[in-house]
Parts: C-alpha cells; structure tokens; sequence
C-alpha cells in the first residue's frame, strides 16, 4: 500500500533520508555514551593557545575592518567571474568581450569610490 502513495523515484531519496536522519541521531548518542563526564573548573576555563586569555572575547572591532573585509570578498568574488570568460572567450564572441569591458568598468568605478571614501584607509 505504500508504494501505491509514493512513486518509485522517490522512495531511494526517502531511504537516504532516513538512514541520514539515523546516522546523526547514532552519532550524537554515540558522543554522549562515550565522552568522559568528569568535569571541573580547570577544565572548563577558556584556551587560547596554552596560555590564559588577556582580555574579554567580545571585545569591538572597529567598523573600518569589517568595510574592508567586506569589500575584499565582494572584490574577489567579482575577479571569479573573469576565469570562465576567460576560458571560453573563443565561443561567446564580440559580444561577451563588450559585455566583460563593461562589467569590470563598473568595478573599477566601485573600487575607486571606496578609495576616495577612505574605505581602504587602516588608520
């Protein structure tokens, strides 16, 4: 009666669900039976590095540096799109070159407005 309700293509996807669902389910059961529970406050202090941590973990960073980071990746992830134009220039033509002078014109515009904004600056 079951396979009468649910089609054949998807009782694999269902059967990988499950046993997905058991294998997370007997890991964390696994992880709980076997770790040691003997816990004290030596071993539940913070460590970085072998030594005592000097200041507070929620310390502020300044919005400069999240600017910066940000502008990285939005930088690099733009340059990504340069290798498969790259490697297909010879089949998409004219037209993908116009398109490509015109998508890293607005780039440059981008990274000449964070310049002259001081976003780069580290000061």
């Amino acid at each position: 009666m079951l396979t009468a309700l649910l089609p054949s293509n998807y009782l694999p996807i269902l059967v990988f669900f499950f046993i997905a669902l058991a294998f997370g389910v007997v890991t964390i059961i696994a992880g709980y039976l076997v770790r040691p529970k003997n816990t004290y406050d030596q071993k539940l202090t913070p460590y970085e590095s072998g030594i005592l941590p000097e200041t507070d973990a929620r310390q502020q960073f300044p919005l400069r540096y999240y600017l910066i980071a940000m502008l990285f990746v939005l930088f690099d992830i733009e340059m990504v799109f340069l290798y498969p134009w790259a490697v297909s220039f010879n089949q998409i033509g004219l037209f993908a070159l116009v398109e490509m002078i015109l998508f890293l014109g607005i780039l440059f515009v981008g990274y000449f407005y964070a310049w002259k904004k001081g976003a780069l600056e580290w000061d």
